[in-house]
């Protein structure tokens, strides 16, 4: 139920300070790894991660579904956008990544009309404007100079928000223990497939970072899918955006990373257009 939102608040700020330590641990993996190991490493120790977790909860009984096609299109919208994300983390500061990676919800709306006929109001297309001129600004677009990278990272957040969506299929007759599992299972088959064309091998204490990350990344998971079930979007949204902080303050601290002026500028642009968007009212 919809009752609990400062439980809702504190997983999920709790989750985006994990995705944020899963960024940084990709991030120092990306100088000398592909991002086919890395995606591959995080989905197959998820999947690892989260086997005791779902025995401890009643089983395999519990994962009978009847939405296999959902959870399909879920797991390889997903995937696609993971490896989006994870190769533009290698190549760009860590808070400009997941600053543009906080787009999703500016695609949403786009995708719920395009898929559940849900219908767009005057606030939410205002949002969704106001959104895009701060990527504008994060991109440097003004300059004529956007790198190549940026575009990878916005084609990763379109793409997310189909994952996002599916999500919201589902939100009614799958828990999360089942949502999640089914996402470890299958993108970990979808992103082996990748493997075939790469040229690098984890070594050594590699193993160790690659362990860590499928960790951190089924705990920020979990919590976060939790939050959104105790709590609705309108309550607790709004601390997706700690993301942004935890990643800013992680870039500064191991790798001396800073925000320049537009950079500050195009994130109050993205945040107020997200807090926004989360007041507008939504209809069926």
């Amino acid at each position: 139920m919809n009752d609990q939102p400062l439980k809702g608040a504190l997983l999920l700020v709790l989750g985006e300070g994990l995705l944020a330590i899963m960024a940084a641990m990709i991030k120092l993996l990306s100088d000398h790894l592909d991002t086919e190991v890395i995606v591959f490493a995080r989905n197959l120790f998820g999947l690892l991660f989260l086997l005791p977790i779902i025995m401890q909860r009643g089983g395999f009984r519990q994962l009978r579904t009847a939405n296999i096609h959902l959870h399909l299109i879920r797991a390889f919208t997903g995937v696609t956008a993971m490896f989006c994300f994870f190769y533009t983390i290698g190549h760009i500061a860590l808070a400009e990544a997941v600053l543009v990676k906080m787009t999703v919800p500016f695609f949403l709306p786009v995708v719920g009309w395009l898929w559940l006929r849900e219908q767009i109001g005057l606030r939410t297309w205002v949002a969704i404007l106001v959104g895009f001129v701060g990527v504008a600004v994060i991109m440097r677009a003004d300059s004529g100079e956007i790198d190549p990278v940026m575009w990878v990272a916005l084609a990763g957040a379109a793409i997310m928000s189909i994952a996002k969506v599916s999500i919201r299929r589902m939100a009614v007759s799958e828990p999360p223990q089942r949502v999640v599992f089914y996402f470890a299972l299958f993108a970990t088959g979808f992103s082996a497939l990748p493997l075939a064309w790469t040229s690098t091998v984890p070594v050594g204490t590699d193993y160790l970072w690659l362990i860590g990350i499928g960790l951190v990344a089924t705990g920020g998971q979990f919590a976060m899918t939790t939050a959104y079930q105790i709590a609705s979007p309108g309550q607790v949204g709004v601390y997706n955006y700690s993301s942004v902080i935890w990643a800013a303050l992680l870039g500064w601290m191991f790798w001396g990373e800073t925000l320049v002026i537009t950079t500050l500028l195009g994130t109050l642009l993205i945040v107020a257009a997200g807090v926004w968007n989360l007041k507008a009212p939504r209809s069926g």
